[in-house]
């Protein structure tokens, strides 16, 4: 049987911004950090069908991504509010 993941509701947002977005920094971090939480999670199925669109639209396989938001994260500051040096993770 299928569970609800507890933060859904938020995620779901996120993807919405996503899909506005497009292929950015940003984005791409957000996705990958998504792809992980749901990785093996037994539910929110949805939520896996749309990380997993997002890589076709992007035409990026799991691993392509995930090379590439570790780059990003060498880099620092995708997740750096603009006026602090500290990373924002909420």
């Amino acid at each position: 049987m299928d569970q609800q993941h507890p933060l859904a509701h938020i995620d779901r947002r996120i993807l919405e911004q996503v899909s506005m977005g497009g292929k950015t920094d940003y984005n791409l971090a957000e996705v990958a950090r998504l792809k992980i939480r749901y990785q093996n999670f037994p539910g929110a199925r949805d939520i896996q069908r749309d990380l997993d669109s997002f890589l076709q639209q992007w035409e990026m396989r799991e691993d392509e991504l995930f090379g590439e938001v570790r780059r990003i994260h060498a880099e620092g500051k995708v997740y750096r509010k603009a006026k602090e040096d500290q990373e924002d993770w909420s």
